[in-house]
């Protein structure tokens, strides 16, 4: 059994991946649509994808990658703590770091410790928080990685240095193929695009109130090739080999112009 990720080796998407399957080979790829088209490829079993930030939201690269890739299903879902540690090589003098190397959300996310730490230092955005430690060879670099990380001549801050302590991050196990109508779930997550008239996006929720269904999440993206045009992505609580559930959606279908499950997890 084989699972993709965002590498390198360290980074949070690798320990999401162990989460999942820790019994697993693991392959890493150096960005998101790379690990999307190894599942497609089928150098993959499984992938892991980020799809929403406690503190950053929606992770919309993702989000639109589940959308646009034909027949993959999100089937398993894990939570990771994120714990950022500031790093610079042993001894760097701490006042004289000048550039910051990180991924942009975790840049984002230790935007208060930055700005009050280092207001004068470059900011250089990283395809992943581990990825920014193979570019710290000056004592007046830095870079924020994960607490777990250990390499040798590399010192960590002693403490957590995002501006919101708690901090998690929602992976997703994604496969080839698409639900069973047997497959056991907690979660249902799709994406639907309505009439562009008054009371439109109501007749898409309230099969969700009538059916005592609770929404956990909705966000909403444009639609590339459509100018002023949005597509809904929504998560709802609901086991969806339960008729309760196939009821609500097949109302949401039917009020809807467009409907794609992404996830049963």
């Amino acid at each position: 059994m084989k699972v993709g990720y965002l590498g390198p080796y360290g980074s949070y998407s690798r320990l999401a991946a162990e989460s999942f399957r820790p019994e697993a080979e693991f392959k890493e790829y150096p960005t998101f649509p790379c690990v999307m088209d190894a599942l497609k490829s089928g150098e993959c079993d499984y992938v892991v994808l980020p799809i929403e930030n406690s503190l950053n939201g929606g992770v919309n690269q993702n989000i639109d990658l589940l959308q646009t890739t034909e027949n993959v299903i999100a089937f398993e879902e894990h939570v990771i703590n994120i714990d950022h540690r500031f790093a610079t090589l042993k001894g760097a003098e701490k006042r004289g770091i000048s550039r910051i190397y990180s991924h942009q959300q975790a840049l984002a996310q230790c935007g208060g410790y930055i700005r009050k730490n280092y207001p004068n230092a470059q900011l250089l955005a990283t395809p992943s928080t581990a990825a920014s430690l193979e570019l710290l060879k000056s004592p007046t670099d830095a870079c924020i990685v994960g607490s777990h990380i250990k390499k040798d001549g590399v010192e960590l801050s002693s403490e957590n240095i995002s501006d919101e302590k708690c901090n998690v991050t929602h992976f997703l196990l994604i496969k080839n193929g698409s639900a069973e109508e047997s497959s056991h779930s907690q979660k249902i997550f799709f994406s639907v695009t309505c009439r562009h008239e008054s009371g439109a996006l109501l007749k898409l929720l309230k099969p969700f109130s009538d059916g005592g269904m609770n929404m956990t999440k909705i966000v909403s993206r444009p639609i590339k090739e459509e100018v002023g045009a949005y597509r809904f992505f929504i998560e709802a609580e609901g086991d969806y080999s339960s008729d309760k559930v196939k009821r609500v959606l097949s109302s949401v279908k039917s009020a809807s112009l467009t409907f794609k499950l992404l996830g049963a997890y």
